[in-house]
């Protein structure tokens, strides 16, 4: 089959459609989480989490972080992992790809020097779940080899270990603190067992439905891969090397696009290589960078309009002042009139959704 030719425009268009992020807006949250397969869990919130900020992203201010708690908590139709929340239709296969593939030496031989370790854990948690890390005694037989880990540490990597490997469950918080569990109290009781063969094609399946456009592999790079392996087909895109791997229900749709702030761990920007590449868009999280050598701001928020990643919002929120304040808006082409006025028209909703006044520029 000869790969599908796209324009550099084409291709935008299919990964924002793909996020959700063209026009109209969803109105489901679990529909959303289970098309974008992952909400990344991140602690910084200078304007608010980075789970409810992707949310709003996609739902507006209809969003209310306290229905994807309920959907969490309660409802169990999505679930925390160690560092995402995703569908529970994508546990068998995440949980697979670590259980089954190769894991790092260190990790594997710490685990088997701690198994009486993991034993006792699954032992409490039958017994008194769910706990706190800080509930759980620490009976590990060799420490974690890092420099500077404490005793509750062992804890915290023994039970993010087993919940990769689906021997654990998170089952809520409290605040920051994860509450852990056994899975079967936590999961559905219907989770298949994958082998790994089926588990990466499926895993690879089903991030190319969420990203519409992406590479075969690449550059390992921290967190959740973006690469598709052989899912979808092949394709072209003008003005960039190599080939990629589209998901062919959405070549060809028509286009609505929109404004929309995005987080800057946003699922359309984190692959920076593919962001340079199609949107001609460059970005760097300043939030590690001395503010005197900050271009954007600690955590500016790049700014969609259409089908084109056009600027930068710098702003930060005080709850206690009841105040969003806009540093700045970085303008990476010449706003229009008409372009300023809807993303100060998002602005204000952003605003309007945390409960609190725009002030600044």
């Amino acid at each position: 089959m000869a790969p599908h030719r796209l324009t550099k425009a084409e291709a935008r268009r299919i990964a924002i459609h793909a996020q959700l992020l063209d026009a109209p807006r969803p109105t489901d949250l679990v529909a959303v989480v289970e098309r974008l397969t992952i909400l990344q869990i991140d602690p910084t919130a200078a304007i608010a989490p980075n789970a409810d900020l992707v949310l709003w992203s996609r739902l507006g201010a209809t969003y209310d972080p306290a229905a994807l708690t309920r959907a969490i908590e309660t409802d169990r139709t999505l679930v925390e992992t160690v560092a995402y929340v995703r569908s529970p239709r994508d546990l068998a296969a995440v949980i697979a790809e670590i259980r089954d593939g190769a894991g790092h030496p260190t990790t594997e031989a710490w685990l088997r020097e701690n198994e009486p370790f993991r034993r006792d854990i699954l032992a409490l948690l039958r017994e008194k779940g769910p706990l706190l890390s800080r509930d759980i005694p620490d009976t590990s037989v060799v420490p974690w080899p890092s420099s500077g880990w404490t005793n509750n540490r062992n804890v915290t990597k023994m039970l993010e270990a087993m919940a990769l490997r689906g021997h654990v469950a998170i089952s809520g918080r409290r605040g920051r603190q994860r509450y852990w569990d056994l899975p079967e109290r936590v999961y559905p009781a219907d989770l298949p067992t994958l082998d790994l063969d089926t588990a990466v094609r499926v895993r690879n399946e089903r991030r190319l439905a969420a990203l519409g456009i992406a590479r075969s592999a690449g550059p390992q790079i921290p967190g959740e891969p973006p690469y598709v392996g052989e899912a979808g087909e092949e394709a072209v895109v003008e003005g960039t090397p190599g080939t990629w791997r589209v998901h062919p229900a959405y070549v060809g749709l028509p286009f609505e696009g929109r404004t929309a702030l995005l987080s800057p761990f946003d699922r359309l920007i984190h692959d920076r290589v593919r962001t340079e590449q199609l949107f001609g868009y460059e970005y760097v999280l300043e939030m590690y960078k001395p503010r005197e050598k900050r271009r954007w701001g600690y955590f500016a928020l790049p700014v969609l309009h259409g089908d084109r990643l056009i600027g930068k919002l710098d702003a930060t929120v005080d709850r206690r002042a009841g105040t969003l304040t806009v540093n700045a808006v970085h303008e990476d082409v010449p706003f229009t009139a008409s372009t300023a006025a809807a993303v100060r028209a998002e602005i204000a909703d952003l605003a309007g959704w945390l409960g609190v006044e725009v002030t600044g520029a």
